[in-house]
Parts: structure tokens; C-alpha cells; sequence
């Protein structure tokens, strides 16, 4: 049975893709050398069949688990690593690298504006249960951004009291509506920071941002970067986990918040699933390419119908996340319910907007996934709030991410 696509969405995917090309051929290039990085750390390494047993209990002497921490190193330029199935999610890991780096009485800051929903309890900004940094005796700050765009001068003046001892710099926009951050600008802001407080620790949220250039953040100043393995680096194989890969002190001081000290990194078994994260990072630049080919065509698509974008689809590309601005809940809902119909797993269950833990409005997801919450497969959520915005992120492959996306304009049309 063929999916249900009319002629008139036919058309226009084939106008839109048609008018691609040579953003198509730069992303062929950035993941063809990210490729080459990894597999030249695969080979470094000299990665063999023996990495891929598993280990259950304790998970002392895991060989696999061990040479995968200096694999992402050598990838991120850094110092050390820390990869585990043990972190729940992207926050999670964050949360760790930031009880590692701070202690009772220093100050946070924020560079680009408040962080993502979900780690706003994390901090203490808002109440989600106890144990927050907040409740630890750290305090919270943050530079907002000036015309949606990070305030230089504004984070000069904010990290020169020597109480800030770390600074969070979200790659991602999140639910914001600013644009992604380059490698580039991210360089510059720790710039900033290095010049007026060099002892702060600058930790980047690297969430939806790997591979998608061909430097990282700790290759332009950060000492931390950290993010999820459903998403990009996990290359839609790995079945949970984050990482984080910085220095080294600050790597050591977040294993012992993960697990306990005195045992840090030395525990956390694998449980059979080092081959499941070794190929999915040797997949990841690929899989990151498709996602991001997925998101340029949704981008043209809808501008084709006269949506709002960003980025453009004719934009260089800082993570694999599209925004949509659909200005009603409605056509938002459709089309959000349309991505969903376009999933290889739960095509048939219809999203409904629901109080999702975490965040301050009801939120509308698509995510019919092979990994439950994988943002690297097709997934799309939204707020239910002004200005009605679609995030669209992942697409294991392009051609199954533009039937999704062609599914989901056929949604919106017909209603």
C-alpha cells in the first residue's frame, strides 16, 4: 500500500528538492570529513570485535566502555570523556558536569538567555522537587540576549565577578525562538569569558549540534561539552545514554556525581550494548547528514506554502533543529499529528497536546521512534503557546524523513 500523498504535495517536494542541491552537496562534504575523523579515531584506537562484550554488575574492566571515553576525546579534541548508558538523558548528564564543576556559594551564568525547559529545575529557576543547585547553596544568573542574539558586552560586564565559576553556553535554540549558535560564535563568547574571569569553567550544552559542523566547542575554548546519545552521536543505535568530553579534572569530578565517589567511572556496566554505541558513532556524521537534509527540505516545503522558517532553508545549518512559526494552534496540531503518520513505529496514534514533566505548558509531540524520546529519528514538538511554533528535528534517513515531512504538509492542506 503506497502512502497517501496527492499529486499537488508530490509537486511541490519535487520543486523543493529540486532547489537543494547545493545545500545537499555542502552537507555531503562537512559529513564526509566528520566521517573520516571518526573513523580515523576508530582506527587509533584499533577498535576490535573484542570491545563489544558486555559487562553486568559492578562493570569493573570493561575494556569497550573504557576505549569508547577516549574515542569521543580524540573526536571532541579533548582531554578525557565520560560515556555511559547511566545518564538518563541530555539534562541529566548537564546536571552532573554542573555539580561537578560548582560548589555551595558560586555563581552560575547562563550566556545566551534561560536554558532549556527541562534543566530550569535542575538549576533552581523553578521548583521541580528538591536537589537543585539552588537548594545546594549555588546561585543562578544569566545574560539575555539582545535583538535575539547573544549579548557580548553584557556577558563581559556579568563574568567578571569572581564568584562566577561556571558559565553555560546552550548551543541549540531550544524553545526560544533565537537562532542556533556556530562553533564560531561560540568561540567568541568563550573569548569573552577567558579575557574576564579565566578561571570559570565554560560548559557547553551540545545537544542537536554534534557532527553538524566539523569543529566542536572544546576545539574553540569550551572545557566542557555535553550532550545525549539518542541524539546525534548515538547515530540512532544507541539505546540511551549521554556523554561528556572536556577536561580532564572536570570529566572525573562529574563521574563521581554520576555514581558515588571513591567509585566514579570505575563502575556502570554495559549490558551488551557497547556494539550498539561504537556503530552508532560511527554512523552518527551520516545520520546527523540525513537529519539535516530532512530539516532544509521541511524549511522549503513550508516556505514554498508562505510559513515562516528559521533557519531558511537556503541557511548554513548550526544544529539538525528546524523551527516552523505556524501563528495558530491549530494548523501546528495538524501538522505535528501529520509527522506522526509519516513514522515507521505508532504511525496510527493521533498526538494530543498533554502537561508533559518538565515544562510550563502543555507540549504536542510526534515521535513514533524505534528509541522512545530519540531526536535523531523524525520526531516534532511544539508548545502549546504564542507563537505557535513547530520544532522538527531528526530523520534516520532522508528519504524516509521527506515522505514525513510530505505526509505532514498533506495533513495541513487537507484541513
Amino acid at each position: 500500500m503506497a502512502l497517501q500523498i496527492s499529486k499537488r504535495v508530490c509537486a511541490l517536494a519535487k520543486q523543493a528538492q529540486g532547489e537543494l542541491w547545493e545545500q545537499f552537496e555542502r552537507i555531503d562534504t562537512i559529513a564526509e570529513e566528520n566521517t573520516q575523523k571518526v573513523l580515523s579515531a576508530f582506527q587509533k584506537h584499533r577498535v576490535a570485535e573484542s570491545y563489544f562484550a558486555g559487562t553486568t554488575g559492578y562493570g569493573y574492566d570493561d575494556l569497550g566502555r573504557d576505549k569508547l571515553d577516549e574515542i569521543y576525546a580524540d573526536i571532541f579534541g579533548t582531554e578525557d570523556a565520560l560515556v555511559r548508558l547511566q545518564f538518563v538523558n541530555g539534562t541529566h548528564a548537564i546536571t552532573c558536569a554542573l555539580f561537578g564543576a560548582l560548589r555551595p556559594g558560586d555563581v552560575l551564568l547562563s550566556a545566551v538567555g534561560a536554558p532549556y525547559d527541562t534543566l530550569l529545575g535542575a538549576i533552581g529557576v523553578v521548583d521541580k522537587g528538591p536537589g537543585s543547585l539552588k537548594d545546594y547553596g549555588v546561585e543562578y544568573r544569566q545574560v539575555d540576549l539582545v535583538n535575539d542574539a547573544p549579548d557580548l558586552e553584557g556577558l563581559a560586564n556579568a563574568v567578571s565577578d569572581p564568584r562566577v565559576r561556571a558559565v553555560l553556553i546552550q548551543r541549540s535554540k531550544g524553545y526560544s525562538t533565537r537562532s542556533s549558535l556556530s562553533v564560531e560564535e561560540i568561540g567568541a563568547l568563550c573569548q569573552v569569558v577567558r579575557t574576564h574571569n579565566p578561571s570559570a569553567t565554560i560548559l557547553v550544552d551540545n545537544c542537536y549540534g554534534e557532527f553538524v559542523e566539523t569543529l566542536e566547542p572544546t576545539q574553540v575554548g569550551a572545557d566542557l561539552v555535553v550532550g545525549s546519545l539518542i541524539k546525534n552521536p548515538g547515530g540512532g543505535l544507541a539505546p540511551t545514554g549521554g556523554y561528556i568530553a572536556g577536561r580532564h579534572d572536570l570529566v572525573e569530578r562529574a563521574a563521581m556525581r554520576l555514581t558515588t565517589p571513591g567509585i566514579g567511572r570505575e563502575c556502570g556496566s554495559t549490558l551488551g550494548q557497547n556494539r550498539s554505541l561504537y556503530q552508532g558513532l560511527f554512523l552518527a556524521p551520516h545520520t546527523t547528514a540525513q537529519a539535516i537534509k530532512t530539516a532544509v527540505f521541511a524549511a522549503k516545503m513550508l516556505e514554498l506554502l508562505g510559513y515562516k522558517t528559521e533557519p531558511a532553508s537556503s541557511a548554513v545549518r548550526h544544529d539538525i533543529i528546524q523551527m516552523i512559526h505556524f501563528g495558530a494552534p491549530e494548523p501546528l496540531q495538524r501538522f505535528v499529528q501529520g509527522i506522526q503518520l509519516g513514522a515507521p513505529v505508532d504511525s496510527y496514534v493521533t498526538p494530543e497536546p498533554w502537561d508533559m514533566p518538565g515544562y510550563d505548558c502543555p507540549v504536542i509531540m510526534a515521535a513514533g521512534a524505534f528509541i522512545q524520546g530519540a531526536s535523531i529519528e523524525l520526531s516534532c514538538d511544539a508548545p502549546m503557546r504564542e507563537p505557535y511554533t513547530a520544532y522538527l528535528q531528526g530523520g534516520l534517513t532522508y528519504e524516509s524523513g521527506k515522505a514525513g515531512v510530505m505526509l505532514a504538509v498533506e495533513a495541513l492542506l487537507q484541513a
